[in-house]
């Protein structure tokens, strides 16, 4: 049976001796007439038809790597790393050992005090117009004036070595017995230039050129409550500055040994800390100038040697300290300022009574008289005969002051031209 798809040839028995078309086996998946297949070359070759090879010099494909194959032990890789750790941990801590040694923080157990060296901030970097910055700039003009058995202060004013310094200090001084140190430990031996017992101030020359001068400020435009600085020598203590504010200004004080000069001050009171040893040295204000000569202290009880700072000190003003300096510099003595009249001292009369008017003086041209009282000098107010010497020798020769006196019960006013002791 034939159809139009599917023709078979009829088997055909092979010519005898003649090989044939073999049958499949029954479970072959090939056609079991495959032999017979209309469309089959019996007679042609068989061949196996293989893909191309990929062209030469096309790209190479990644390796897949074979999973069984067995994997590189990391064991010495760790080891490496490990040893090289150990050597550089060692090297490490040995250089640091040998810089903490050189750099003085391995002393004892090693252990380092305080932080590492760091830029200082701008809150500790004093500034010249700081109370640091005034001494600091101050200081290398002051000097110890050394006399045989005692020790007081001074400061320079010149570069070729003049000094000015408290009379008392050097009163009983000689020339080969004087000397000053500087603040830097540097000493040089001193002459006594001149000296004023009355106002206390005295001049000495130092036997040193080159020298840095104070600056000297003036002392009537100061006011209380200013601050200040005091620089010396107290109890032998050189280089020190101590600090207060000005307590008073033309605070009169009388002063001297018991059968000694007297000496009257017109004084700039302050509670910076004096003490013995300061004397002869400057006060200082707030813009490093010298405003003042310290001089005296108070203080409760004990002898003049055994006294100590209760916060009342007195400096000479430096306008009257520098003019009797330039007399002694300039004609070895200095000029005492005058009134022109003798004056009653230990009375309380509400101001100074005058004992006696000089003729042809100052307090006589201006109209005054033995008997009156003056109540006030140049705007101060006189209680007693102490007051005025101390008032009046605060002023230059020459100077015009106003008064007020009281001549009975009568008040009167009055314009004295001061004049320079001619004795």
């Amino acid at each position: 049976m034939t159809d139009g798809w599917n023709w078979r040839r009829p088997p055909t028995a092979p010519a005898s001796g003649a090989p044939g078309p073999a049958s499949p086996p029954p479970d072959s998946p090939w056609w079991s007439d495959a032999a017979a297949d209309p469309w089959r070359d019996p007679y042609a070759p068989s061949a196996v038809v293989l893909p191309p090879p990929p062209p030469t010099g096309g790209p190479v494909l990644d390796r897949v790597p074979d999973p069984d194959a067995p994997r590189r032990s990391l064991t010495p890789i760790l080891l490496i790393c490990l040893v090289t750790a150990l050597l550089a941990g060692g090297l490490g801590g040995t250089l640091g050992f040998v810089f903490a040694v050189r750099g003085g923080l391995a002393q004892g157990a090693g252990t380092q005090l305080g932080a590492g060296t760091q830029r200082v901030p701008e809150s500790a970097q004093r500034a010249p117009e700081s109370l640091a910055g005034v001494a600091e700039r101050v200081l290398p003009s002051v000097v110890t004036v050394r006399v045989t058995g005692a020790i007081g202060s001074g400061f320079v004013v010149s570069t070729d070595g003049y000094v000015i310094t408290n009379d008392h200090v050097v009163e009983d001084a000689d020339d080969d017995v004087l000397s000053v140190s500087f603040s830097d430990g540097s000493t040089a031996s001193a002459r006594v230039v001149g000296r004023d017992p009355e106002s206390d101030i005295a001049v000495i020359k130092v036997a040193k050129s080159g020298l840095t001068p104070v600056e000297l400020g003036d002392s009537d435009a100061i006011a209380v409550g200013d601050p200040v600085l005091a620089f010396g020598s107290p109890l032998a203590l050189v280089n020190t500055v101590t600090y207060g504010i000005v307590s008073a200004v033309d605070r009169t004080i009388e002063a001297g040994d018991p059968g000694g000069t007297t000496r009257y001050y017109a004084a700039i009171q302050t509670d910076a800390a004096v003490n013995q040893g300061n004397s002869g040295g400057p006060l200082v204000n707030a813009g490093g100038q010298v405003i003042g000569v310290n001089s005296v202290i108070r203080s409760v009880g004990g002898a003049d040697t055994e006294a100590g700072n209760i916060g009342l000190a007195f400096a000479i003003p430096i306008n009257q300290a520098k003019r009797v300096a330039q007399d002694i510099i300039d004609t070895g003595k200095a000029r005492r300022t005058v009134i022109g009249a003798e004056v009653v001292t230990g009375e309380t009369a509400g101001g100074a009574r005058l004992r006696a008017v000089e003729p042809a003086g100052p307090a006589s041209t201006a109209g005054l008289k033995s008997g009156d009282v003056i109540t006030k000098l140049d705007g101060h107010i006189v209680e007693d005969g102490t007051d005025l010497i101390a008032l009046v020798r605060k002023h230059a020769p020459g100077s015009v002051v106003a008064v007020e006196y009281r001549r009975g019960t009568r008040a009167a006013n009055a314009s004295v031209t001061l004049a320079a002791d001619t004795n």
